[in-house]
């Protein structure tokens, strides 16, 4: 019985280790908060973390893409709504992006913002595209917000304004 026990503590406790492992490697080599002295420092921190995000975004990782954010994540779309909480954010994904839509950030529009005793704020601007469909289905474009909030030695998305969704100019 106790082995019982023992194993079933173990299986209940791994999605937590994996999500801990995810946001660990996410995150190698972003240097935390306190550790970056100038705006520069802070434009190379938040555009290796959008690179992290997007990159497990687009092959569908979702452990990794949940590990960039808070459980009680919102997330505000000017044509889906709002999305409420980390688990439904990445089912949301799961649903409507995996295997369906990849992001690209537009060159040379990010911007970022320190915010003092927070974190920082991320502005940009990205297209998506339909693997596979890029003669038959347009382009899209949007601009989006992310506030990052650095807590507990890691960096983490607690709020997403993603608006003025449209087809790309070609």
């Amino acid at each position: 019985m106790k082995k019982l026990l023992a194993l079933l503590r173990l299986v209940l406790l791994l999605p937590l280790l994996a999500l801990g492992v995810a946001q660990a490697s996410a995150q190698a080599g972003v240097p935390g908060f306190e550790e970056i002295k100038s705006q520069e420092e802070l434009e190379k921190a938040l555009a290796a973390l959008d690179a992290a995000l997007f990159d497990s975004y687009n092959r569908c990782d979702l452990a990794k893409f949940a590990s960039f954010f808070v459980e009680d994540v919102e997330f505000y779309h000017d044509q889906g709504g709002v999305t409420l909480g980390r688990a439904a954010l990445a089912e949301s994904v799961k649903k409507n992006i995996c295997g369906k839509v990849t992001r690209e950030l537009v060159t040379g529009s990010l911007q970022v913002y320190y915010m003092k005793g927070y974190g920082a704020v991320e502005i940009g601007v990205h297209r998506f595209h339909h693997p596979g469909h890029e003669d038959s289905e347009p382009v899209g474009e949007a601009k989006f917000i992310h506030l990052w909030q650095y807590k507990d030695g890691a960096w983490k998305i607690t709020r997403v304004i993603s608006f003025d969704h449209h087809q790309a100019a070609k």
